[in-house]
């Protein structure tokens, strides 16, 4: 009888991790075969980007304002995943860092990136405390660095291009281009005409304005008309232009005078303003949209 059980546990033993190797066998197939996320999150009159490569890195460009990104995060990443490989923070306006307080509080963080512009806001100086107490990283970025996300993803920082310390916030905004494939994305912060002009000649001088041409354009300032001028947005050439605003916002975001650029440029406008959170993942290939 013993001898009985000793062969009935066994094979139950030998069953039970034949299963659980297929499980992590499909597992490592999925995760392979996995795509590039990248979503433009609901968080009212704000900016907060997601973006998740097929290898598993996970960034943020920005976290909206205080308690509303996590929500957001939560409906597109696992409740078991709490961890983040790194936050940019394109400019320190609380619509922008206001939620980067609560992911660091509730996700492990491994590195921050900043311009190295500057706010006196109480809401600032509570993020660069909470950046120490943790003892996160902390790094300036400028024109020329690569950011590898694994996977042949890459983030490549596009401005600033000189110290910017001293410039007002909006100014000094992070400017970035990610690639992955056919794939582009231009993130573009809050910068206005005065940067754009700015990446527009360091590329005609440096005779790459082709490498300007993305697919997405992560519209300026929530589609402010100080940002997105003309010459720029023909220079980006998207097919889609992604606007983040709240709803019925104040400030009358997006600018008519923005949205007829991208209009008479035949390019489709998505905006969480009217579609919440809009999510693009791509293959390398070819994109597909959901919100």
């Amino acid at each position: 009888m013993r001898e009985n059980s000793r062969k009935y546990t066994l094979l139950l033993i030998v069953a039970v991790l034949f299963i659980v190797n297929i499980f992590l066998l499909r597992l490592d197939w999925q995760n392979s075969h996995r795509s590039l996320t990248f979503a433009m999150l609901d968080v009212g009159q704000g900016d907060a980007l997601f973006i998740e490569s097929p290898s598993g890195t996970q960034v943020m460009f920005d976290g909206g304002p205080a308690r509303k990104v996590l929500g957001s995060l939560q409906k597109i990443m696992s409740p078991f995943d709490r961890s983040i490989d790194a936050i940019f923070i394109t400019n320190p306006d609380a619509d922008h860092i206001g939620g980067l307080i609560d992911i660091l509080k509730n996700y492990e963080v491994s590195a921050v990136f900043s311009s190295g512009t500057t706010s006196d806001s109480r809401t600032f100086q509570n993020l660069k405390e909470e950046i120490k107490k943790q003892d996160i990283p902390y790094v300036l970025v400028k024109k020329g660095m690569r950011l590898d996300m694994g996977s042949d993803v890459f983030i490549d920082i596009l401005f600033p291009d000189r110290d910017v310390s001293m410039w007002t916030t909006n100014d000094g905004s992070i400017v970035a281009r990610m690639t992955y494939g056919n794939t582009s994305i231009m993130l573009t912060g809050d910068a206005p005409t005065k940067a754009e002009q700015i990446i527009i000649k360091n590329n005609l001088l440096e005779n790459t304005e082709t490498q300007l041409k993305s697919t997405i354009l992560k519209v300026g300032h929530h589609g402010s008309r100080t940002s997105s001028s003309s010459s720029f947005v023909k220079a980006i050439s998207p097919e889609y232009a992604f606007i983040s605003a709240g709803k019925d916002n104040k400030y009358g975001h997006p600018h008519a005078d923005v949205l007829n650029i991208f209009n008479q440029l035949g390019v489709k406008i998505l905006r969480t303003d009217l579609l919440g959170t809009v999510i693009m993942k791509s293959d390398g290939k070819k994109e597909v949209f959901e919100f």
